[in-house]
C-alpha cells in the first residue's frame, strides 16, 4: 500500500483574465474526392507509413532508461501521455495502450479523470458517470488557481449525496483529491457496498484515499457525506504487474498550461504514478497562437521539460511533435507557416534537455501530407484532426518506431553482456 504523502504549503497560482474564443464560421463545403483521388492518396500515405527509417527517433538514447524498465516485463510500468485535441479523443493513445498492453502486459487503467468533467471525455478501456451537481476547473487552461492535480483538471461539489461512478479491471484503486480546510467527508462504494470512509478536511495538501481490492471487474462509487466542499483530481485503478498508459488530453491545449498548474502539486501527483516514460504532444494549437516566436517557445518548452524532469528524475520524456495542419487563405489550402517554428523549437528544447522527439509531420510524409489523409479517408476535412482509421494507423507508425529502437537497445545490451561473459575475470 502506498504511503499517505502531504505538502506543509502549496502556493497558488495567480488567476488570468479569460480570453473569449472567437465567433464560429461556417464550415467550407467538403471538396469532392474520387475513388482514383482517394486509391492514390491511400497508396502514397501507406508508403511513407512503411518505410522504416534508419533512426525514427532523434535521441533515442534518451529513452533508454524506459527501455531497461521495459525489458523487466514483470514489473508493472507507467506511462504518462500529456497533450490536446488528438489525446483527449483517447483514439490515438487507446491503440498506443492497446499495443503496449498487448505485448508487455495489462497492468490497468492507472489514472483517469473524475466523472466526466467535460462533454466528449472518454477512455476506451473505461466506463465512468457522475451525479449532475459537480463543478469543472482547468478547461480554458488559465482560469481557476492552478490546483488541477494531475490531469489539468477538477471537479467539485459543496453538496450532499453527489457521486462519481467508475467502472474497472483492477486488484488497487486510489482517488486523488485536494484536502483542504472545511473539506466534507466521502465514501467509498465497491459494488454496491460502502468499503471506505474518509474526510477531506486538513491543510491544503494532495489528497489520497487508497483501497487495495481483489483483482477482478469492479464498479466503484465515490459519495458525498454531507454539504461541505469537496474536490476531485481523478481515479487510479491498476494491477500488479504490467503497463498502463495513462492519458491526460484537454480539447485546444498548448504546452504552456501545464506551467500554470501548481507545481507543487503536480510534482506530487507525478511521483505517486513513477512514471518511466513521459509523453508530451503539443504544437498544432500553438501553430495558430500569434504570441510565440520561435525563441519565446523554445525557453518554455525547456522550462516544462524541466519541470517534468524534476518531477520524475528516473523517467524518459519523449516529445511527439504536431501533425501536418493546412488552413484556408482565400479558398485555397496552404500550410501553417508557424508549425515550423513550433517543430524547430521543440526539437531545440529536447537538444538543450536531452529528451527524445519523434517528428510526427514528418512521418505523416511532411509539409501539405495532411491533404494526402483527408483524401484518403484518414483525417476530417477540418485538416488538423484525424478520424479513427487515422490515429489508428498513427498510432501504429508510432509504436513501431519505438519498438524499433527498442529492439536497438535489446541488441547492444546483448552484445556487451556477451562480450563481459567472455571476458576474462581479473583479480586473483
Amino acid at each position: 500500500m502506498h504511503a499517505l504523502r502531504r505538502l506543509s504549503t502549496i502556493s497558488l497560482l495567480a488567476t488570468l483574465p479569460l480570453v473569449c474564443a472567437p465567433a464560429r464560421k461556417a464550415r467550407p463545403a467538403q471538396p469532392a474526392v474520387s475513388a482514383k483521388m482517394r486509391a492514390a492518396a491511400a497508396s502514397r500515405v501507406t508508403k511513407q507509413l512503411d518505410a522504416r527509417p534508419a533512426d525514427p527517433i532523434e535521441r533515442a538514447g534518451a529513452l533508454v532508461p524506459f527501455f531497461q524498465f521495459l525489458s523487466r516485463t514483470s514489473d508493472a510500468l507507467h506511462i504518462l501521455h500529456f497533450g490536446d485535441s488528438h489525446t483527449a479523443a483517447d483514439m490515438w493513445t487507446g491503440e498506443l495502450r492497446t499495443s503496449f498492453q498487448k505485448d508487455f502486459g495489462d497492468g490497468g487503467a492507472g489514472f483517469s479523470l473524475p466523472g466526466r468533467p467535460f462533454p466528449g471525455y472518454r477512455r476506451f478501456d473505461l466506463r465512468s458517470g457522475a451525479s449532475t451537481r459537480w463543478q469543472t476547473e482547468g478547461l480554458r487552461g488559465i482560469e481557476g488557481d492552478g490546483l488541477l492535480g494531475l490531469g489539468g483538471v477538477s471537479i467539485s461539489t459543496a453538496y450532499l449525496g453527489q457521486s462519481v461512478t467508475l467502472q474497472a479491471d483492477c486488484g488497487y484503486l486510489e482517488v486523488f483529491y485536494l484536502q483542504q480546510p472545511g473539506g466534507g467527508r466521502i465514501a467509498l462504494y465497491q459494488d454496491g457496498e460502502m468499503v471506505q470512509e474518509a474526510s477531506t478536511d486538513g491543510e491544503l495538501a494532495p489528497g489520497f484515499l487508497t483501497y487495495p481490492t481483489t483483482s477482478g471487474p469492479h464498479h466503484f462509487e465515490l459519495r458525498t457525506l454531507e454539504s461541505a466542499p469537496v474536490r476531485l483530481f481523478g481515479w487510479v485503478t491498476e494491477k500488479a504487474q504490467g503497463v498502463t498508459y495513462e492519458s491526460m488530453g484537454l480539447n485546444g491545449a498548448e504546452a504552456a498550461w501545464i506551467l500554470r498548474w501548481n507545481e507543487a502539486m503536480l510534482a506530487s501527483y507525478i511521483g505517486r504514478r513513477n512514471p518511466a516514460l513521459i509523453v508530451l504532444a503539443y504544437g498544432t494549437n500553438e501553430a495558430g497562437d500569434p504570441q510565440w516566436t520561435q525563441e519565446s517557445y523554445r525557453d518554455m518548452f525547456s522550462e516544462l521539460l524541466g519541470r517534468l524532469r524534476r518531477a520524475a528524475p528516473l523517467a524518459s520524456i519523449l516529445v511527439v511533435g504536431p501533425p501536418d495542419r493546412l488552413y484556408r487563405y482565400r479558398g485555397r489550402l496552404g500550410t501553417l507557416p508557424k508549425l515550423d517554428v513550433i517543430i524547430d523549437a521543440q526539437k531545440e528544447a529536447c537538444r538543450l534537455n536531452g529528451c527524445a522527439f519523434w517528428d510526427t509531420r514528418a512521418r505523416m510524409g511532411g509539409k501539405g501530407s495532411m491533404r494526402d489523409w483527408v483524401q484518403a479517408g484518414l483525417a476530417q476535412f477540418d485538416y488538423v484532426h484525424f478520424n479513427g482509421a487515422g490515429y489508428t494507423r498513427l498510432a501504429a507508425a508510432l509504436y513501431q518506431d519505438i519498438l524499433q529502437e527498442f529492439e536497438v537497445f535489446r541488441q547492444e545490451n546483448i552484445a556487451w553482456t556477451n562480450k563481459q561473459e567472455s571476458s576474462p575475470s581479473s583479480g586473483p
